[in-house]
């Protein structure tokens, strides 16, 4: 369910854009972004920094593509979210004791600090890859594919990144369940 109210603002951009324009598309999916951002402090108590972030650059991306009748804006916004969410990766891993990924996911898993660096760096890498897709795409082709692309394309590969994800994780999760299994019979 979280996985879709996160990409329900994309999924809502899409349909406007498919049924109208780009600039129009744009307006609904700022809209949606500042929804989903409040909707999220109404429900669960709290904002979440990855939607606020992207309501920010949703807003001035989209702000300027609607002022300026320039899509360009709009095409970057992909590219500035991924590589800033790159940076917050590369950067824990310098600053604090545990990486954004060991912060995010801990409290589900326990690993060891090298499996940790391990995750976050790929999550970095992959956000840096995004990124540089959004561009080659938006820059390669018509809206109508980077629209396209948006929606399919950056979803699928996000998916499919997080099987990845697992399938990396698997040994790591039965080295963890066997330490656990010895310390409570210890």
């Amino acid at each position: 369910m979280k996985m879709f109210f996160d990409f329900l603002p994309v999924l809502l951009f899409f349909i406007a854009y498919k049924m109208y324009d780009i600039y129009l598309a744009t307006g609904v999916l700022i809209a949606a972004s500042f929804v989903q951002t409040v909707g999220h402090r109404v429900i669960r108590g709290h904002f979440e920094k990855a939607h606020v972030i992207t309501l920010a650059l949703v807003a001035l991306f989209g702000g300027l593509t609607i002022a300026l009748q320039d899509d360009l804006f709009i095409k970057w916004k992909p590219t500035a979210i991924n590589w800033l969410f790159a940076v917050v990766f590369i950067g824990s891993q310098f600053i604090g004791e545990k990486t954004i990924i060991e912060r995010m996911m801990g409290g589900n898993l326990s690993l060891p600090r090298m499996v940790w660096m391990k995750l976050n760096v790929a999550w970095a890498i992959f956000f840096i890859i995004l990124g540089a897709l959004n561009i080659y795409v938006a820059f390669s082709f018509d809206t109508d594919t980077w629209v396209n692309f948006k929606l399919f394309g950056l979803m699928g590969l996000t998916f499919l990144f997080i099987i990845a994800q697992s399938l990396f994780l698997v040994p790591h999760l039965k080295d963890s369940q066997t330490e656990d299994n010895d310390s409570t019979t210890s």
